[in-house]
């Protein structure tokens, strides 16, 4: 029974990797759909969210059946439980990477946000596809040092997300309220992306740890 609890806890975390590779997948391509308003690619984007919404529900059935068959304490009942709520974040990414196609559906042949701020969401999206990699590595090897990493780059696009909202508020905003909102909101949906991962590094960091947020080296 131990070795089948054990091969049980190795699926979870598989199945973890596989759906934050699918998340990977999902903002790389919905970022290049934003980009260059390629209205093809956002909507393989938009259709391939259920994908990982099925795997998600898959994952998290099977934690639920460890959990009612296992009754796992200690270390182990924090894998299962945490595993629960990682997919949750997993989830939610997909879902950011979604609403990004879908503004760039919307907005097809046009882009979304005019080219005085196309840069700031170019480095924006380099930086989500990059924290998406660096889970997948996260979740494979429970490295604390790519917890903490994840967590200094999302101070950066902390800043870039600020950039925006500084520059659409600012009086040389000559916008008209459609732009300035889709932007506001393109900016959100890869804020919110990259605060998700720092959620899954947290985690991955009480696992290794046993602490909540500890403190930087």
């Amino acid at each position: 029974m131990r070795e089948l609890f054990q091969q049980e806890l190795h699926e979870v975390q598989d199945r973890l990797v596989e759906i934050a590779q699918l998340v990977v997948d999902a903002i790389t391509d919905a970022v290049e759909a934003f980009n260059k308003s390629d209205v093809t690619l956002a909507e393989s984007v938009i259709v391939r969210d259920n994908k990982i919404d099925d795997a998600v529900v898959a994952l998290d059935e099977l934690a639920i059946a460890i959990l009612a068959r296992q009754a796992p304490v200690a270390k182990d009942l924090r894998i299962v439980v945490s595993a629960l709520r990682i997919s949750a974040s997993l989830e939610r990414m997909g879902d950011m990477a979604e609403h990004l196609a879908q503004l760039a559906r919307y907005r097809f042949p046009e882009k979304v946000v005019p080219k005085t701020i196309r840069p700031i969401f170019k480095e924006m999206g380099v930086l989500d596809i990059e924290l998406a990699k660096m889970l997948v590595v996260l979740l494979k090897t429970e490295d604390v040092e790519i917890a903490e990493k994840i967590r200094d780059e999302d101070d950066k696009v902390d800043a870039l997300h600020l950039s925006v909202f500084e520059t659409v508020l600012s009086d040389s905003w000559s916008q008209g309220t459609e732009t300035t909102v889709d932007a506001t909101l393109a900016s959100r949906y890869l804020e919110r992306f990259a605060d998700h991962a720092v959620s899954i590094a947290k985690k991955m960091m009480y696992l290794a740890t046993g602490e909540w947020n500890p403190p930087k080296h």
